[in-house]
């Protein structure tokens, strides 16, 4: 996808989250880049990996740090006990104004990610992106192995919220599906 495509689904990804109560901070948005591709099939193409906190592109980091120098976004401290919150500026809603029409398709599936992951906690979304990378990116279908396999590789994660990310990202890839 043009770089161009890619700004406008993450500035309407931005404004998906925050309508449905997201603190969209980089992790929110990272988590849901990552679902809104595997979930969605949208081809963003960002790579990601198994990180400290659940799935991680570090081309996602770098695009979002060329939008901030782009003026298309921007760093809101709200609070100083958690991270900033991604504002869109004046010149990303003109962007998203301007070529808003060029990804209309994607609308559907950009809501469905912030109606679905908008009003989820970081720690919460660790634990379903982690079950969807699980899932996904190392093919485990199995229920009881994927729980197994999400607390080996984050120990901080215990049996039960695993077991509940599972069934949770399971339901949302089957209302994903339809």
């Amino acid at each position: 996808m043009e770089r161009i495509n890619n700004i406008l689904v993450i500035l309407k990804l931005i404004e998906s989250l925050k309508r449905h109560g997201s603190w969209c901070g980089e992790t929110h948005v990272q988590k849901a880049i990552f679902s809104l591709q595997e979930l969605k099939g949208i081809p963003l193409e960002f790579q990601f990996v198994l990180y400290k906190h659940g799935p991680f592109s570090f081309d996602l980091r770098d695009e979002l740090t060329a939008m901030r120098a782009d003026g298309l976004i921007s760093f809101k401290i709200v609070n100083e006990s958690y991270g900033p919150q991604l504002v869109i500026s004046d010149r990303g809603e003109e962007i998203k104004r301007k070529f808003s029409r060029i990804l209309n398709k994607y609308d559907n599936s950009i809501e469905f990610i912030g109606k679905n992951l908008g009003d989820k906690g970081v720690v919460e979304l660790e634990r379903i992106a982690t079950a969807l990378y699980v899932t996904r990116e190392m093919r485990i279908t199995d229920k009881d192995s994927r729980i197994e396999k999400i607390v080996a590789l984050k120990p901080h994660i215990q049996s039960i919220q695993a077991k509940n990310a599972v069934e949770e990202i399971d339901a949302l890839i089957r209302e994903a599906n339809t």
